[in-house]
């Protein structure tokens, strides 16, 4: 299948959905000042002319913003979802009908249409693939060898996908650049920490309509995410417990102030669940046998591997869903367990993802990536690259230019002592 042909096609829900994913889309657009004002460079000096782009993203309002700004630049292309529970069906809609945007997304896609999409993505032959996760490169560097000369690189916008990418630049297999996304400071630093805080609790909150004031909740993992989704529900008067595996990053959450254990010990204490650790099987066969009757579990990770649903579904006696995205697996004790979405990323399952005022900011550094790679083709090397740090501080700038807020800047005097070792003290 060529780039044309790709270009003709897409799989979407309902493509009648437009109108209001169009609406949405705008909304959206409010709140991320940034984006927009690189859109409109873009436009002007079309960087991405004659570039093949796949992108592998949740398909949500804020994504709408990426792709606009990369057709806008000249680029050709195409969108598919990086998690089946993720979709907005109207969004992808109003993308297709309205933008000219290939999109092969649908919400609640099986494991099978989700493989089908990826390979898509490699079909349009890319250039470029703007990467969730890395399922789209790692599928590439498996099954498309002939196609790594194509390629010019890669960009990721996860803490997973940069472990994967890491793996496969230790086994020799990466051959292009990958610009490390999430780690720009203005990614992580409020995607992480303040989009995935909020965001999770929304989706909490949406599948239960629960009180979270005093429950104990047990948030699995103290990274970025790990720290915004325990400082969260501590703001929303939870008693929070973290569980860790690396010593300096419990310590730093007890210095913050939450209880530290390991989860076979919270697993009795928990009254929610919610795990963000990137990592297989954190709650297991037995943690559920530990819980309270009806403790409720979800993960705000990557994948839905966090959660060993499958060991729950084999000790469960029956399954129901109770409401929207959130299913009860009755156990043989009488106790039940409750999972919500699926095991997958509870903030898209059951909310809409990161507020755009965040994503504004994740989706500059992507755009700015994808335009660093194609200025500098040639002359990177395989493996990770980071995004410059004028790049991270000019979109900082934009963000604070747009919120309205000045800040200080060097006199010529500091300058000088700044950057010397012999003035003293």
């Amino acid at each position: 299948m060529t780039a044309t042909q790709v270009q003709q096609k897409y799989d979407i829900k309902d493509i009648s959905l437009a109108p209001q994913g169009k609406q949405r889309i705008e909304w959206a657009g409010r709140e991320m000042p940034v984006l927009r004002q690189i859109q409109e460079r873009f436009a002007q000096e079309q960087p991405f002319a004659g570039i093949r782009i796949s992108a592998c993203c949740h398909v949500t309002t804020e994504t709408a913003h990426l792709a606009i700004a990369l057709k806008a630049g000249g680029a050709d292309a195409v969108l598919i979802a990086s998690n089946p529970l993720s979709t907005q069906d109207d969004v992808a809609a109003s993308l297709v009908a309205d933008y000219g945007i290939p999109v092969f997304a649908l919400k609640g896609e099986d494991n099978d249409t989700y493989h089908r999409h990826v390979e898509v993505a490699l079909d349009h032959r890319p250039n470029i693939i703007i990467d969730d996760g890395s399922d789209v490169v790692a599928t590439l560097v498996q099954e498309r060898q002939a196609q790594l000369s194509d390629i010019i690189g890669t960009t990721e916008e996860t803490t997973t996908g940069i472990v994967r990418l890491r793996a496969m630049f230790k086994d020799g297999v990466l051959s292009f650049p990958a610009m490390n996304v999430n780690d720009a400071d203005t990614k992580h630093f409020f995607d992480n920490r303040y989009g995935t805080g909020q965001s999770t609790l929304d989706g909490i909150i949406r599948a239960t309509n629960v009180l979270l004031a005093g429950k104990n909740i047990v948030v699995a993992g103290y990274g970025w995410c790990g720290k915004g989704t325990a400082l969260r529900s501590r703001g929303l008067g939870a008693n929070v417990i973290v569980t860790e595996i690396d010593p300096t990053r419990a310590l730093e959450a007890v210095m913050d102030g939450f209880r530290v254990m390991p989860m076979e010990e919270a697993a009795a204490q928990g009254d929610l669940f919610i795990t963000v650790t990137g990592n297989k099987h954190v709650i297991r066969k037995e943690h559920f046998e530990a819980m309270r009757d009806g403790a409720i579990v979800c993960n705000s990770g990557h994948f839905d591997i966090e959660i060993d649903l499958k060991s729950l579904g084999e000790m469960a006696t029956e399954v129901k869903q109770v409401r929207n995205f959130t299913e009860q697996y009755l156990l043989p004790s009488g106790k039940s367990v409750i999972v919500l979405g699926e095991g997958r990323l509870v903030n898209l399952a059951a909310a809409e993802g990161h507020p755009s005022a965040v994503m504004d900011m994740s989706f500059a550094n992507q755009a700015m990536a994808c335009e660093y790679l194609v200025k500098n083709k040639g002359s990177l090397e395989p493996g990770l690259h980071s995004i410059p740090e004028a790049v991270d501080k000019e979109i900082a700038r934009l963000k604070l230019q747009a919120m309205g807020i000045d800040i200080d800047s060097l006199t010529a005097e500091q300058e000088i002592y700044i950057n010397s070792w012999n003035t003293g003290t």
